[in-house]
C-alpha cells in the first residue's frame, strides 16, 4: 500500500477560504451534473463569523470509515488511498460517517448511499482545487501539509519575537 506521505488529498487553508461554496458547486456539477452543494464530495463549513474551511477525505493510513462498515461496502485503493464505495453493499447505515474523524463522508440525499471525495481521479485532478477563486484549496501530500504548517508556525514565532524586541 502507498504510504501516507505519497497520497495526495484536497486540503484547505482557513486563512484563504471565504466560504463561497464554489468548491461544492463545482464538485456537484462534475460528479452529479447538477449545481447542488448537498451532492458534493467536499463541504464548505463556517466555523465562525470570519473562519471558513472546506473539508474533504484525507485518505487516512488506516481509515476508520472502512473498518466501521458492517457490510464491507467501503474499500481503500492500495495505490492512491482513495476510498471507494460499493453502492450495492451500502445500506446507508452511517457507521462510516460516524467513524470519520474529518466529517468527509456524506449520505447522498436521494440514493441514501454514502459517498466520499475521489480526488476527481477520472478528471485527472481535483476540480474543486482548479476552480477555487481564492486558491484556498490545494492538492497535497501529508508531508507537504506538515511543511506548510511548520513554516506558518515559524513565521508566527518570528513575528512574536520581533514584537517583543520592539517593546
Amino acid at each position: 500500500m502507498a504510504k501516507l506521505h505519497d497520497k495526495k488529498f484536497v486540503s484547505a487553508d482557513p486563512e484563504k477560504c471565504i466560504g463561497c461554496s464554489v468548491c461544492e458547486y463545482t464538485c456537484s456539477m462534475v460528479k452529479e451534473k447538477t449545481f447542488n452543494p448537498t451532492k458534493a464530495r467536499i463541504r464548505a463549513i463556517r466555523l465562525g463569523p470570519l473562519v471558513n474551511l472546506a473539508v474533504a477525505c484525507r485518505l487516512c493510513e488506516d481509515p476508520s470509515c472502512v473498518a466501521a462498515c458492517p457490510r464491507d461496502a467501503l474499500a481503500q485503493e492500495e495505490s492512491t488511498g482513495i476510498i471507494s464505495v460499493d453502492e450495492d453493499k451500502c445500506n446507508g447505515c452511517g457507521w462510516c460517517i460516524e467513524a470519520c474523524d474529518y466529517g468527509a463522508i456524506m449520505l447522498h440525499p436521494e440514493s441514501k448511499v454514502v459517498y466520499v471525495c475521489d480526488t476527481c481521479k477520472d478528471e485527472g485532478k481535483p476540480q474543486c482545487v482548479e476552480w477555487c477563486p481564492e486558491e484556498a484549496l490545494d492538492f497535497v501530500t501529508a508531508d507537504v501539509l506538515a511543511q506548510k504548517a511548520r513554516r506558518t508556525a515559524v513565521k508566527k514565532l518570528f513575528q512574536e519575537a520581533v514584537e517583543k524586541a520592539s517593546e
